[in-house]
């Protein structure tokens, strides 16, 4: 079976993550952990008045903020009782919505595993919700992972 992965440092990514480790993975499962890396936009419009070295400074620390999350993963991953046969990771430019959809087609997953951020409707209207993209969009199967202690804590407030 091939379980790929996609992480964002996000809570919602640590449960995601925390849901995969906990599982019994049938042998020869391999998992792929993947985070996507899609720099931010130009703070102004009038690029002349960034320093030179802006872009490869903002490239370099988003990389390395990246790479940071792609191997806190893979290690959590490696800890779980039964750790399955492969652990690998990437981290790969672009959308993450075109970033998960393509890395599952091209590896041929079984299944993606990702978090839900829980965006009500009018953030997922401007944000845009990756989960829904990924859910309406794989060719292979799709869970999402949701954190539970929200909906807890939102029971307690309005009891």
């Amino acid at each position: 079976m091939r379980v790929l992965l996609a992480v964002d440092g996000s809570e919602c990514s640590e449960a995601a993550i925390s849901e995969v480790a906990a599982r019994v993975w049938p042998a020869g499962t391999e998992i792929r952990v993947i985070t996507a890396l899609e720099l931010p936009l130009t703070p102004t419009s009038e690029t002349w008045a960034l320093p030179p070295d802006y872009f490869d400074k903002l490239d370099q620390a988003v990389r390395e903020h990246g790479e940071a999350i792609k191997e806190g993963a893979i290690r959590k991953l490696a800890k779980c009782s039964v750790p399955p046969t492969r652990i690998t990771g990437n981290i790969l430019p672009g959308s993450p919505k075109a970033v998960i959809l393509e890395e599952a087609e091209r590896w041929d997953a079984d299944l993606i595993v990702l978090g839900s951020h829980g965006y009500g409707l009018w953030q997922r209207f401007l944000l845009g919700s990756v989960s829904q993209a990924v859910v309406s969009h794989a060719r292979c199967s799709v869970e999402v992972v949701r954190l539970r202690h929200r909906a807890v804590a939102g029971e307690k407030k309005a009891a």
